[in-house]
């Protein structure tokens, strides 16, 4: 594992110095948010403390990530180590460099490893979001930062969830809401980075391990918020997956620090 190490920090390492491709970003004010993880005591959603950071205002595209497959061979199917990048990686694409003909460019893409999508924000001078930056930024509509607690903004999200997937997803760039970022619902799932740190837990007595952020399955859905359904199955999914893994509807987008630091 030493040596994959290695490998992958050179890479990393290599990315780092490319130069942004001018992707837009906003700030998102950060602040005191209500998580619906983890939870201290059952039933009791976490408050927890966000810092100010810049999100990318869509996820990455099928374009973007062509041509970055293109500038680095290194990720570009078949030449990744497996343990980065497992057999789903780009699958549907229509060979090491070309995503599938019928594929739109200004689609968000899909099929890209945690590692993949980590080393594509390197090379923007960025990182993947944590997930309390992602949860925290998914609360808002076009007029508030937080529209949880609005039962129709739920219905709409969980709307999503009832329709059949496409083959072929649309070009990102849907509505925007308050701070200016779009797609975060009603397009793809999303890495997050700290992804791994997610999992569900049976028994609520494991909720006050501060090493994982976990929730109770089904006991945090009607104990702690109702509405917060769709986010929770986004933990269920991503808690099932390891950095190697793909699907044809998980996508990412980009994050950076306001300070330089990593949160």
């Amino acid at each position: 594992m030493g040596r994959l190490t290695l490998h992958l920090a050179a890479m990393l390492m290599a990315l780092a110095s490319a130069a942004a491709q001018g992707a837009a970003y906003v700030r998102l004010p950060g602040g005191d948010f209500d998580s619906v993880l983890p939870q201290n005591a059952p039933g009791q959603p976490q408050r927890v403390r966000i810092e100010p950071f810049e999100l990318r205002t869509t996820p990455v595209t099928i374009g973007e990530f062509q041509s970055f497959v293109q500038r680095h061979e290194a990720w570009q199917r078949g030449r990744v180590p497996q343990v980065f990048a497992g057999k789903a990686y780009l699958a549907d694409w229509a060979d090491a460099t070309h995503a599938d003909a019928q594929a739109l460019p200004q689609a968000p893409v899909t099929g890209v490893s945690w590692f993949a999508a980590r080393a594509y924000c390197e090379s923007e001078g960025a990182r993947l979001p944590t997930w309390l930056e992602w949860e925290s930024a998914a609360a808002a509509d076009a007029t508030r930062a937080d529209a949880r607690d609005d039962p129709q903004w739920a219905q709409r999200i969980l709307g999503w969830y009832e329709r059949p997937a496409t083959r072929v997803l649309p070009p990102v760039g849907g509505p925007a809401d308050v701070h200016g970022v779009r797609d975060l619902h009603g397009l793809i799932w999303e890495w997050v980075d700290d992804f791994n740190a997610l999992f569900i837990a049976g028994d609520s007595r494991t909720q006050g391990d501060p090493d994982k952020q976990k929730f109770c399955g089904a006991g945090a859905i009607s104990i702690v918020r109702r509405d917060s359904y769709a986010v929770l199955m986004r933990v269920a999914l991503l808690s099932s997956l390891e950095g190697a893994d793909a699907t044809g509807s998980l996508g990412f987008r980009c994050a950076r620090s306001i300070n330089g630091e990593r949160p």
